[in-house]
C-alpha cells in the first residue's frame, strides 16, 4: 500500500512478530502486537497474551510511560472502542497523549468495526491503515473467519505415504511419518480451539487427541470434538479424560446418557441431520458460536471426503512420508465422486518445507 516508507514496514513487521507470541494463549481473541515509536525510537511494545488480561497497546504503554506523548503507535489491528473485560484501547491511546496510530487492518467484530479508528480521529490522532494487512489476516485468519462468516477456519491435518495413502486396508497406520512430524503436529493443535473427529476413529484409534509440547510452552488445552450422530464411541475414554474438555456432536433424536463415569465429563450438543447424517455446516456454526477460532481435523477418510465435498476445508496440513503403502490401502479422502478432470479438487501451495525425512505441506483449496 503506498503512502509507508520502510521504516513504516519494519516497525509493523515487528508488531507483527509480537502479535505471533499469543499463538496458542489469545483465543478466542485476536492476536495483537504494538510497538511505540517516538523520534525515531522503539520506546515501548507490547502483545495480547490471553484473554482478560491486558490487551497489547497497554502493555505498550506502560513500558513508554510519559514518552508515549506525540509517538506513533504500531498495531495489527485496529484498536479496541469498547469495554469489554478490559477497557478499550482507543481511549488509553487518547489519554496518552499519542500523536498517530497505523493499524495493519481493520477489526471486523461488530463493536470495534471503525469505531476503534473514529474514536482516535476525532480526538485528533492522525490514523492510516492498511500496513501489512495481507500478512496480519494471515495471522488471524481463524479470529477473522469466525467474525466475518460465522464458522471457524478448519484445516484438515492428514499423515500419507507418496501414493496418497493414510493407512493400511486394516486401519493400521503407526507410523506413518516420523518421530518430527509428530512432534511438529503438537505445534499446530496447540494453537487450534478445537480438534475434531469422528466416531468411527474414536472406535478404532481410541485417541486422546491431547496437545504434547514438551517444556515449559504455554497453551490452552484445544476442545476435542467428537462428531457422532448416535453416540456409538461412548465407550472409548482416551478422547474424555481429564486432559482436555470434550464436546460430542449428535442427532436430535439422540438422548445423552446422565453420566458415564469418567473424571471429566464431557459436554453433548444437539446438530441437526442434513441427508441423514450430522449436517456439518451447522456443527462448524455451533463451533464458531462457542468463540472457536481455527478448528484442527484429524479424522478418516470419510468424515474428510465429506467436508470437502460440504466445501468446509480452507486448508490442508499434508505430512508426506518417503515410503509407499500399495493401492489397497486407505486414501486421503473418500466419496469424492470425480470422474473426470474438469471435476478436480486444485489446491494451491502454500508453503513447503522438510519436517525431517518427510514433507509438510500446507494447500488452499483454490
Amino acid at each position: 500500500m503506498t503512502g509507508f516508507d520502510a521504516n513504516d514496514h519494519a516497525l509493523m513487521a515487528r508488531a507483527l512478530r509480537l502479535a505471533a507470541l499469543g499463538l496458542y494463549t489469545a483465543r478466542p481473541n485476536p492476536m495483537v502486537g504494538c510497538v511505540l515509536v517516538r523520534d525515531g525510537e522503539v520506546i515501548g511494545e507490547g502483545w495480547h497474551p490471553r484473554t482478560g488480561e491486558p490487551h497489547a497497546e497497554v502493555f505498550a504503554l506502560r513500558q513508554a510511560g510519559e514518552r508515549a506523548r506525540g509517538a506513533t503507535a504500531y498495531v495489527t489491528l485496529e484498536p479496541c472502542a469498547h469495554h469489554g473485560r478490559t477497557p478499550p484501547c482507543a481511549e488509553a491511546l487518547v489519554a496518552a497523549g499519542v500523536a498517530r496510530v497505523v493499524a495493519a487492518m481493520r477489526d471486523p467484530f461488530p463493536r470495534v468495526d471503525g469505531a476503534g479508528f473514529a474514536l482516535l480521529q476525532a480526538a485528533g490522532i492522525e490514523v492510516a491503515s492498511g500496513l501489512l494487512e495481507a500478512q496480519a489476516r494471515e495471522l488471524n485468519r481463524g479470529f477473522l473467519a469466525r467474525v466475518e462468516r460465522g464458522r471457524p477456519w478448519l484445516r484438515i491435518k492428514l499423515a500419507a505415504s507418496l501414493d496418497g495413502r493414510t493407512a493400511m486396508a486394516s486401519g493400521e497406520s503407526k507410523w506413518i511419518t516420523g518421530q518430527a512430524a509428530r512432534a511438529d503436529v503438537q505445534r499446530w493443535r496447540a494453537r487450534s480451539g478445537a480438534i475434531l473427529t469422528g466416531a468411527d476413529t474414536v472406535l478404532a484409534d481410541d485417541p486422546a487427541l491431547t496437545v504434547r509440547l514438551g517444556g515449559d510452552t504455554a497453551f490452552l488445552p484445544p476442545l476435542r470434538v467428537v462428531i457422532d450422530g448416535r453416540l456409538r464411541s461412548l465407550a472409548r475414554e482416551n478422547v474424555r479424560d481429564a486432559a482436555a474438555p470434550t464436546l460430542y456432536l449428535h442427532g436430535p433424536d439422540v438422548v445423552p446418557p446422565a453420566g458415564i463415569g469418567v473424571a471429566s465429563a464431557p459436554e453433548f450438543a444437539t446438530v441437526p441431520l442434513r441427508d441423514g447424517r450430522i449436517d456439518l455446516a451447522a456443527a462448524l456454526q455451533l463451533l464458531g458460536a462457542r468463540g472457536i477460532n481455527e478448528v484442527q481435523v484429524e479424522a478418516g477418510p470419510a468424515l474428510c471426503g465429506a467436508l470437502l465435498r460440504a466445501g468446509l476445508v480452507d486448508e490442508l496440513l499434508l505430512y508426506q512420508a518417503p515410503l509407499l503403502l500399495g493401492d489397497g490401502a486407505r486414501p486421503l479422502f473418500a466419496g469424492l465422486g470425480i470422474e473426470a478432470m474438469a471435476g478436480a479438487v486444485r489446491l494451491r501451495l502454500v508453503e513447503e518445507r522438510a519436517v525431517g525425512d518427510d514433507r509438510r505441506l500446507l494447500l488452499r483449496p483454490e
